[in-house]
């Protein structure tokens, strides 16, 4: 499908969760010592630091509540749901007006709500972007989306250094908090404007309001003077309304069909989260105590450092959907190791100065950048519909629950600054580990660019692919032993006529179809394919009608035109199917 206005509208409205999550996590960071002041929250260092972790924590569980919900009620009402959810704990953070173990009680509490509505919003956005943008757009898209999380971080970073300078700190640290939910709330107008996935709604047997939604898009497409292309006969499935999947549903998915496509999800999510955690929530420490930079000019720093991983998947996010999936993401990883390694060397070696330092992380998280957002589109786009946003939720809090150990393990390994060496082995750990990722995505990749999410990942609940290898499935169900390979059902040899060895009709003794079959010649395909027509698919090939004697054989409970005969034997190889096959294709 060409791109449209409805489009651009969907990536404004869905994607600012990111910018408001990179804000949050910013002020918070800023106004974690003005909480430690008497005059304000009056909270130890430790009690202080706490407040990132519950946040950590209440994403992890957000994203898979949510997202479980994402996959059960639709994409469009978590997106409003979590958002929500969002505003109203970090709205809620700056009324704590109290000191003591409640009014901290009270914090935490807080900030965990906050926490899980930006978690809920990672499985539910990341499934509808995936499922309603073109197929052609659908990794750079993506990538942008997950990249202005550092948009947001920019914002937050400049926003903190004016609040600071011009408002008492017992107040700048509520209008921090109070940013987001100021800034997103007109959000939730321009939300509820968006329609539900359709590809959900077809999955929940809603095709009326499918067709609705799917003729909204198209009609905006056509607004913009552009034409639709026509579908493919080979491209087109047949769904059946799913039970609703749990996560032992998912499990089961990653661990009998797809086993190597969850361990490529679990590594590329583990090896970036812990890389970003560990450097980003650091960096001031680095900058402080190797190269005594003041901990009021830290933060002018950290703007190169955001700029730099920003631009990441804004200049290299087309290359995913152009040069492929497999060779940019693996690139982007195994550059950033390597690019990493280098950098722990000169630092190593004391010939880096804050500025050089910081230059150094601007490039190596420019390739980083990008190759972390796509993370997400992997999680998602290489799983079945009915288990997408749970997938995305799933990998999200592996990720992140490794990832939690970074910051820790890089704080012990920094101490008092006197011992380079060991921040040296811990560069050399990170830069190792993206190399880990880089070998996964190289050898465990799935080419998915460019290609329709069903033929990435082929639903749950199909029940044909092609009508061409559907009607050929039929057929082969349908021929007695005897009958020519090319002849319709039931052309067998007429009664009368010796069969000649090898059980083919001899020369001149071709029954016509139908003959010897006690039955008349299968009807309707003139009728079907016009019908075909009529519905804007194309030429479509009916199936044959099963025939009388061979109803009687059918399996119990199968229905009369063979659906659900046709579901069992799904699985049957036939060139005209999509592979399914967990080996990605090379």
């Amino acid at each position: 499908m060409p791109w449209s206005g409805f489009h651009t509208k969907m990536i404004a409205a869905l994607g600012c969760a990111w910018i408001l999550d990179g804000l949050e996590i910013t002020v918070a960071s800023s106004v974690t010592s003005i909480l430690t002041q008497e005059d304000t929250l009056g909270l130890s260092s430790s009690e202080a630091g706490l407040i990132a972790t519950v946040y950590l924590v209440g994403q992890v569980t957000g994203a898979l509540f949510f997202g479980r919900m994402a996959d059960r009620f639709g994409r469009r009402k978590l997106f409003l749901l979590t958002f929500g959810v969002y505003l109203f704990g970090s709205g809620m953070t700056a009324l704590t007006y109290g000191q003591g173990p409640s009014w901290d009680a009270y914090l935490y509490l807080t900030r965990f709500v906050a926490g899980t509505g930006i978690g809920g919003e990672y499985a539910a956005i990341n499934s509808a972007i995936q499922e309603m943008m073109p197929a052609r757009f659908r990794g750079r898209v993506d990538l942008l989306v997950n990249g202005t999380y550092w948009a947001g971080a920019i914002v937050g970073t400049l926003a903190e250094l004016m609040i600071l300078a011009y408002f008492d700190d017992t107040v700048a640290w509520r209008i921090g908090f109070l940013l987001g939910p100021v800034l997103g709330f007109s959000v939730l107008f321009v939300r509820r404007h968006l329609p539900e996935s359709p590809r959900w709604l077809i999955m929940n047997g809603r095709e009326a309001e499918a067709e609705a939604a799917i003729g909204r898009i198209e009609e905006a497409v056509r607004r913009h003077g552009k034409k639709l292309p026509p579908v493919d006969e080979k491209d087109a499935i047949e769904i059946s309304e799913s039970a609703h999947s749990t996560y032992v549903t998912l499990l089961r998915v990653l661990f009998r069909e797809y086993p190597k496509r969850a361990v490529l999800a679990s590594t590329l999510m583990i090896t970036q989260s812990f890389l970003y955690n560990a450097i980003f929530f650091t960096y001031t420490l680095v900058l402080t105590t190797f190269y005594g930079v003041s901990a009021a000019s830290a933060p002018m720093y950290l703007l190169a450092f955001a700029a730099g991983n920003l631009l990441g998947p804004i200049v290299l996010g087309p290359l995913f959907d152009i040069v492929g999936r497999r060779w940019l993401i693996a690139g982007t990883y195994l550059f950033s190791g390597c690019a990493l390694a280098v950098t722990a060397s000169l630092f190593a070696a004391n010939v880096l100065t804050a500025t050089t330092q910081t230059v150094a992380w601007c490039v190596i998280f420019f390739f980083a950048s990008a190759g972390a957002s796509s993370g997400y589109l992997t999680a998602g786009e290489i799983f079945p519909l009915e288990v997408r946003g749970k997938a995305i939720a799933l990998f999200f809090a592996i990720g992140q629950a490794a990832g939690a150990t970074g910051p820790y393990l890089y704080g012990w390994l920094i101490g008092d600054g006197s011992n380079r060496g060991r921040l040296y082995v811990g560069f050399l750990v990170g830069a190792i580990i993206m190399v880990i990722g880089g070998l996964a995505e190289t050898f465990l990749g799935v080419d998915a660019e460019r290609k329709p999410l069903e033929s990435v990942a082929k639903p749950l609940s199909v029940v044909r692919t092609s009508v061409g290898a559907a009607r050929r499935r039929t057929v082969r169900k349908l021929r007695k032993p005897g009958e020519r390979p090319g002849a319709p059902p039931g052309a067998g040899t007429p009664p009368g006529v010796e069969q000649p060895p090898g059980g083919a009709p001899g020369a001149g003794a071709e029954a016509p179809p139908g003959a010897g079959t006690g039955v008349p010649p299968v009807a309707g395909v003139r009728e079907a394919a016009e019908a075909g027509a009529a519905l804007g698919s194309g030429p479509v090939e009916p199936e044959p009608a099963a025939l009388p004697d061979e109803a009687s054989k059918a399996t119990p409970g199968a229905t009369p035109d063979g659906t659900a005969a046709e579901a069992k034997d799904n699985n049957d190889p036939d060139p005209g199917d999509e592979p399914t096959a967990d080996t990605p294709a090379v």
